[in-house]
């Protein structure tokens, strides 16, 4: 199909499984295609270089490809996505001292969203009263889920992101460093980090992130459209390719060998034993040995996960605009929802595929009415704390 290898950047996280083990287990060598994998280190190089055209391809935050399309935060360059790398996948990992303050202020389930929240509120007037800086939150980017996830967490509890605490972006490898160091009082960031943090005693898992949003997408195969629409073909292979890969990582049988594929020092370069945990969604989520375990803290191909939802796409757009970085507008609501392909990824597989399962409205969060992905303005309303632009 193409005379030279594709280039496609990704970053060391779990939710690149379907991208690494697509390629160095051969399911995209028996698609025809040759696909050299480059490892990165922030988003902002993995959009730039796919932007650019360095990059045919990418494992990319969903809200990349959305702001992308739109022109926000950079050049306008319209991205297709046929394929979901991952449903959820992320977590929110505070420092010893933070867990502890927060559980002293706790009413309620510690796995309870709303109840954290409400903690979060209390600690962070009690530390405002006492003349203390604000706590200091790490994401990953500005157009990120792991932004979003924290703002809706907090914001639900009473706390104003913009306001009571600093959100300070930090690519992905850095995040435990960060913590070790006293850079940040907590992070959201998807696996491995948060695992790394608990191994080395310095961080405690407050929430997964499937806590927040039951469905939330997180990084797509992002494709720019103009390449797409070139190359048809090639984007029906690449789908295919990662719809097989994903089924392989999924069944527990295979779990040592894409393990050991993921742990390689070109991939995720962390021990196979913490991806094990990450892939059965059963985590350490304290220094003290506590564990829990989750059927929704990743998902990489089942229930239907690899198929875009244009719904993910609309609820992610709401965000941007809840959090003043665009205006509403129905052209960009439609652009936004445009960038889910569902109609790729049939047409990869030749069949129109039902979703068997996973929240009524696509999302599941765990605050607010349900998503009416055509309805964004009774989504903003349904919310106190929002930063509307205009």
């Amino acid at each position: 199909m193409t005379n030279h290898p594709l280039r496609i950047g990704f970053i060391p996280l779990v939710d690149a499984a379907a991208l690494i083990v697509a390629v160095d287990r051969g399911f995209i060598k028996a698609e025809g295609l040759d696909v050299e994998l480059v490892r990165e280190v922030s988003w902002s190089n993995v959009r730039d270089k796919l932007n650019i055209g360095l990059f045919e391809a990418a494992h990319l935050l969903a809200p990349v490809a959305i702001a992308s399309s739109l022109g926000l935060g950079h050049v306008k360059v319209p991205i297709v996505a046929p394929f979901n790398l991952g449903i959820n996948g992320n977590a929110i990992t505070v420092s010893p001292a933070l867990h502890s303050a927060l559980m002293s202020e706790l009413e309620g389930a510690p796995t309870d969203p709303m109840a954290t929240a409400q903690a979060l509120r209390r600690v962070v007037l009690a530390r405002a009263r006492a003349g203390a800086d604000p706590l200091t939150f790490g994401m990953t980017f500005p157009f990120s889920t792991h932004n979003y996830q924290l703002r809706f967490w907090m914001a639900a509890g009473g706390v104003d992101p913009d306001e009571d605490v600093r959100l300070v972006v930090l690519p992905p490898p850095y995040m435990v460093d960060s913590l070790a160091n006293g850079h940040v009082d907590a992070f959201c960031v998807g696996a491995p980090w948060n695992s790394v943090a608990v191994d080395q005693g310095i961080g405690h898992i407050l929430h997964f992130t499937s806590d927040i949003l039951r469905g939330g997408a997180e990084k797509v195969l992002g494709i720019r459209q103009s390449w797409a629409e070139r190359q048809p073909d090639i984007v029906a292979a690449l789908t295919r390719a990662h719809i097989e890969a994903a089924a392989f990582i999924e069944a527990v049988e295979n779990r040592d060998e894409v393990t050991a594929i993921l742990a390689k020092p070109d991939r995720i370069d962390v021990s196979p034993e913490v991806l094990q945990r990450t892939l059965d969604g059963k985590l350490k989520i304290s220094p003290d040995g506590t564990w829990r375990e989750s059927g929704r803290y990743l998902l990489v191909g089942r229930e239907g996960a690899g198929r875009p939802d244009p719904a993910q796409a609309a609820w992610l757009y709401a965000q941007m605009v809840r959090w003043g970085q665009t205006v509403i507008s129905p052209e960009a609501l439609k652009t936004a929802k445009a960038v889910f392909r569902p109609d790729l990824y049939d047409a990869a597989v030749g069949a129109t595929v039902e979703i068997s399962s996973g929240p009524a409205d696509a999302v599941g969060a765990f605050a607010g009415p349900a998503f009416d992905p055509d309805n964004i303005e009774a989504h903003l309303a349904a919310f106190e704390i929002a930063h509307l632009k205009g």
